[in-house]
């Protein structure tokens, strides 16, 4: 059973804002999207937990210079991204 994607407001201005200034990212960041409503834990997308002010968050990497933070509600298999970006602008 796949995860539900639920984007804010917040987060559509942010990942609008990312692809326009990444045009050439725009297809490995909706393959990512697809791959993480599928399956959160797959390997390449290298899921970890985030600590310190940012505990309680996710982060899944596009690539080695852009990421993807997230909430997981993992009993209502829900996934709400937070911000994407490198590394400096989602932590």
């Amino acid at each position: 059973m796949p995860y539900t994607l639920i984007f804010t407001e917040r987060y559509n201005r942010i990942a609008a804002r990312f692809l326009r200034r990444h045009p050439d990212m725009a297809r490995a960041y909706e393959k990512t999207l697809a791959l993480l409503q599928v399956n959160p834990q797959h390997p390449s997308l290298r899921l970890h937990a985030l600590g310190g002010r940012l505990q309680g968050v996710h982060s899944v990497s596009i690539n080695l210079s852009y990421r993807i933070t997230l909430l997981m509600r993992v009993t209502e298999r829900e996934i709400v991204p937070l911000a994407v970006g490198d590394h400096d602008a989602v932590y």
